[in-house]
């Protein structure tokens, strides 16, 4: 168990909206101000989606990623910046190897299983917009083969159980991964697995040998599961990509906001915040 904890900030998504919360960053001006006041509460990774920064509908070109990317680096360039692999539906799958090739970030999620991907009303179980999300066996091998190329870190994305086994499944060839491997454990999408701690548990338990391990939650369940990776030797994300609230339910002032629970939390559990030079070497991403 790291005795520093490593505080992850998802600072948009591709879906929240302005309308739901003010603090949504949509321009690259507005996603370095965010960053940098995540930063001064404790975070040393930020997560990255890009946005038209006039419509702030989600936008998949390398050129928004870059000016993200470039703003963010230039405001706080002791950041880890974790770029998305994510990517449309009705685009090809292939060109969400793009960014990754071309800005080689530090550190890139991985998705590890096609799914039903939905977005719910929550208080009424109504399906506002939904897509099958495609991660075949031959993609993840492309996707892995070049972040290794490009010495990108896989965050390797684990929605479910079949996420895990597919990575043990992939883990058996030499040329794909190295170890030791970064998982984020994934609560409460739609489409994907709850918290819960017996979920929580087994998950944990499948976790390749000296693997490091973050969570995330869709609302409320970002707080169940950061407190319960607080004490088990986890690491924790928050951020308005999963959750625009604070637990009173009050809307988030901004990311900041979010962070500085998830220090609180860490403090509680014994435990101090990681910068981002010691988060580079918790989780095993070369000096650059």
């Amino acid at each position: 168990m790291s005795d520093k904890m490593v505080l992850t900030a998802a600072l948009a998504g591709a879906s929240p909206k302005k309308s739901q919360n003010p603090a949504i960053p949509y321009t690259p001006e507005e996603f370095a101000e965010e960053a940098y006041k995540a930063w001064n509460e404790g975070v040393s990774v930020v997560h990255i989606h890009a946005r038209d920064p006039d419509t702030g509908e989600a936008d998949w070109t390398v050129e928004r990623f870059r000016d993200i990317n470039n703003a963010i680096q230039d405001r706080c360039p002791e950041l880890i910046i974790n770029m998305t692999s994510s990517g449309r539906p009705e685009n090809p799958i292939e060109t969400r190897l793009e960014r990754i090739e071309i800005l080689k970030p530090e550190l890139a999620s991985f998705n590890t299983n096609s799914m039903n991907l939905a977005f719910l009303n929550w208080k009424t179980g109504e399906v506002v917009r939904e897509f099958v999300y495609p991660n075949p066996f031959w993609f993840m091998q492309k996707l892995a083969k070049a972040m290794r190329a490009t010495k990108t870190k896989p965050e390797c994305e684990i929605f479910d159980f079949g996420g895990m086994h597919n990575i043990n499944i992939l883990r058996m060839r030499d040329d794909l991964f190295e170890e030791p491997m970064h998982f984020q454990l994934v609560f409460g999408v739609a489409g994907g697995i709850p918290f819960d701690l017996h979920a929580f548990a087994r998950l944990k338990d499948l976790l390749p040998d000296g693997a490091t391990w973050s969570v995330c939650g869709v609302s409320k369940q970002q707080f169940q599961a950061g407190m319960v990776a607080a004490v088990n030797g986890g690491h924790i994300r928050v951020g308005m990509e999963d959750n625009i609230r604070m637990p009173n339910r009050e809307l988030a002032k901004g990311n900041w906001e979010l962070v500085r629970w998830a220090a609180q939390v860490t403090k509680l559990a014994g435990r101090e915040v990681a910068n981002a030079e010691e988060a580079r070497q918790i989780l095993n991403i070369p000096p650059r």
